[in-house]
């Protein structure tokens, strides 16, 4: 860990909640909000939500699964990702997030007409603008819990 937790305190609880309270719980309320309110289909979300957590590199965010209503993506849904450029497991939707989150994360530079033309095919702009939150919530909050060195043991407090 690249922080320094006093004893006896949960790392997580005490980074995000004591260390910065201004801050740590609003960022905690954003974060948990991209689970409990969005609108985006369970395999749509995973995709983009995994595909930043191997770009960050969190070994939380890895071996998470979201669960709604009792269901989670098939196991083998984490190793298509990384290969979801030629998976037949994912429908345009599934592709188009892992492919948005992966731009959007390592050259959102590169985002030009043709793939917004392909994203405007699949997805309402209501759903890129969630889609956008969501992977923006995840590569800083997930790349922040993996730098400080958090993400062995990350899950965030309920502010």
């Amino acid at each position: 860990m690249n922080i320094d937790v006093p004893e006896g305190k949960d790392p997580i609880q005490y980074v995000w909640g004591e260390m910065v309270p201004g801050i740590g719980p609003a960022a905690s309320r954003l974060s948990l909000a991209v689970y409990s309110d969005t609108t985006l289909g369970l395999r749509e979300f995973e995709a983009a939500r995994l595909r930043i957590a191997r770009i960050n590199g969190c070994l939380f965010c890895m071996d998470w699964r979201t669960e709604r209503d009792g269901e989670k993506v098939e196991e083998e849904f984490a190793g298509a990702v990384t290969e979801w450029r030629t998976t037949t497991a994912f429908d345009d939707r599934t592709r188009l997030a892992a492919e948005y989150a992966e731009r959007y994360a390592l050259d959102h530079h590169s985002l030009d007409e043709a793939f917004w033309a392909r994203m405007t095919a699949h997805y309402s702009q209501a759903e890129i603008v969630e889609l956008s939150m969501c992977i923006g919530s995840w590569l800083a909050f997930g790349r922040l819990n993996h730098v400080l060195g958090l993400d062995t043991m990350c899950m965030l407090p309920r502010p």
